[in-house]
């Protein structure tokens, strides 16, 4: 599909690394956004040396986790502890709409490249730092990562069933839920506000607050009524034998039949409507043992045929590997593939978000590192000789420059 996408004409300077940063700039660029990379003139993102994620995985898996965050973007490396690279980064954030890091609060101000020196070169500049703890409070400078954030704000204490530890998700949710989708929120919402008044703004984003706000529900109670919520009681994570997990014949099932009229059926079609009555009842309880045996008694693809007949809001638990290769997932693309140089077809997971006119789309692959610094420079006006002393400076590499140094990620 061709045409204009939403975003076209939005320029982005994203100094992030790993995972925040590196998914809210993606969601940008899917939708059109020019996504310059800005990497150190060393190794750069760390997460393209991260390496298989098992013992024997193909070594190819070390650019797979790259690409799945930085297609549709180009790379500049740039050395912003030298003057001449931060008078770089200084120029091209004079035509930038947005600058996006994820550096520890005070790193790029210690450089001479932070909120307020950016904007004396571009008053219309929207800043947006993804932190940990925010650019404010108490935890600053403490270093985190996402099972912290979430040990801090109350989401991992209400995690899993009562006899049992704090449960781990599987996905990141501080990191995505909390950072790059909140980051991606607060850079729109700025952007909008500078169609009114023509000014930038400073985006303050931290991972333990977005993650917090999730938990808008269960924080209510507490503020109303006093509550004091606690891992295994909440209704929604397990203490109701409507509302959980099932191991059946050969793996695991969900049923989620919150609502009667769902339990209800659940209940006719084992042909046990005496149960229907202890819909609310907790794990543990004698009618919860009695559910757990039903579960039992079919496999996994008999449970699934028996969602398709009765209406009651019961699904397999696929393994992740089901999950990309299903019906589903087809249906909604969610699953596309898009060409990267030296590599061929490669597949990744598709736009989560739909639009009528104007749909996201993969525009190119993963840049290599550097690839794009000469380019990006000439663009912003800088001679090719200009350019060509930079590099033998050492204030900005290119694509041919060789990648030193060292990432934690890299090592065995």
């Amino acid at each position: 599909m061709t045409g204009a996408l939403p975003f076209e004409g939005l320029k982005v300077l994203d100094l992030s690394r790993l995972l925040p940063g590196g998914f809210c700039s993606l969601l940008l660029a899917d939708f059109g956004a020019d996504v310059i990379k800005v990497e150190d003139t060393g190794m750069g993102d760390y997460v393209r040396w991260s390496p298989p994620a098992f013992e024997g995985a193909e070594e190819t898996a070390k650019g797979a986790l790259f690409l799945s965050l930085n297609r549709g973007k180009r790379s500049v490396r740039i050395d912003l502890k030298s003057a001449a690279g931060r008078d770089v980064l200084l120029r091209l954030a004079r035509d930038a709409d947005v600058l996006l890091e994820s550096f520890r609060p005070g790193v790029l101000d210690r450089l001479g490249v932070g909120y307020e020196r950016l904007r004396q070169e571009n008053p219309r500049l929207v800043y947006c730092a993804i932190t940990g703890y925010g650019l404010t409070g108490p935890n600053v400078a403490r270093s985190g990562h996402d099972m912290n954030y979430l040990g801090l704000n109350g989401v991992l204490a209400i995690s899993g069933d009562a006899d049992g530890p704090p449960l781990q998700a599987g996905g990141q949710i501080a990191d995505l839920g909390g950072g790059a989708l909140m980051a991606a929120f607060g850079i729109l919402a700025a952007l909008r506000e500078r169609d009114r008044s023509g000014e930038g703004q400073l985006v303050d984003v931290s991972m333990f607050d977005g993650a917090l706000s999730w938990l808008a529900m269960v924080a209510a109670r507490v503020f109303a009524a006093g509550e004091r919520p606690r891992r295994g009681s909440e209704l929604l994570s397990g203490s109701l034998l409507c509302y959980r997990p099932y191991r059946c014949a050969d793996g695991w099932v969900t049923l989620g039949a919150l609502e009667p009229k769902f339990f209800a059926a659940w209940c006719a079609g084992v042909e046990r409507p005496d149960l229907v009555e202890k819909q609310f009842e907790r794990p543990g309880s004698a009618a919860h043992a009695e559910v757990e045996a039903i579960f039992l008694q079919r496999t996994r693809d008999e449970w699934a045929a028996f969602a398709d007949a009765h209406d009651c809001c019961l699904e397999p638990v696929l393994e992740v590997e089901e999950a990309l290769e299903s019906e589903l997932v087809r249906a909604r693309e969610m699953v596309i593939e898009f060409e990267q140089p030296g590599a061929g077809k490669v597949k990744g997971l598709g736009m989560p978000v739909k639009l009528s006119r104007t749909p996201g789309r993969v525009r190119s692959g993963g840049p290599a590192l550097g690839e794009h610094t000469e380019q990006v420079l000439a663009q912003a006006g800088f001679a090719p000789e200009e350019i060509a002393q930079l590099v033998e400076d050492g204030a900005v590499a290119t694509a041919a420059s060789v990648a030193t140094g060292s990432s934690f990620l890299a090592q065995p």
